[in-house]
């Protein structure tokens, strides 16, 4: 398995994408930026300038039903953001 699990389709990565060549995924918890920076290499041909990596934590959820109070937390992950040369870019709806 790959370290990057999906990538973040958000309007605020499609701004990044649009502005800076910026591309956002959520990668695997224990992945380095060297093992990012080759995957999406390999992956989408393209030459990686810059990285940064981000770890969110989960949010707690609240919901209340006839049977009582249920509590959970939405799973931790890892997003990273990698910037691309100017001439370069990834199209994620190419295959659609």
């Amino acid at each position: 398995m790959g370290v990057i699990v999906k990538p973040l389709i958000t309007e605020k990565s499609n701004r990044l994408a649009e502005n800076l060549n910026q591309y956002a995924f959520v990668v695997d918890k224990d992945a380095s930026k060297p093992q990012i920076i080759k995957e999406v290499e390999e992956m989408y041909g393209v030459n990686v300038e810059n990285i940064s990596t981000m770890i969110y934590r989960g949010k707690r959820k609240f919901r209340f039903t006839k049977s009582g109070f249920v509590n959970g937390k939405k799973p931790n992950f890892k997003k990273a953001i990698v910037s691309l040369k100017d001439d370069q870019t990834i199209d994620f709806f190419e295959s659609v």
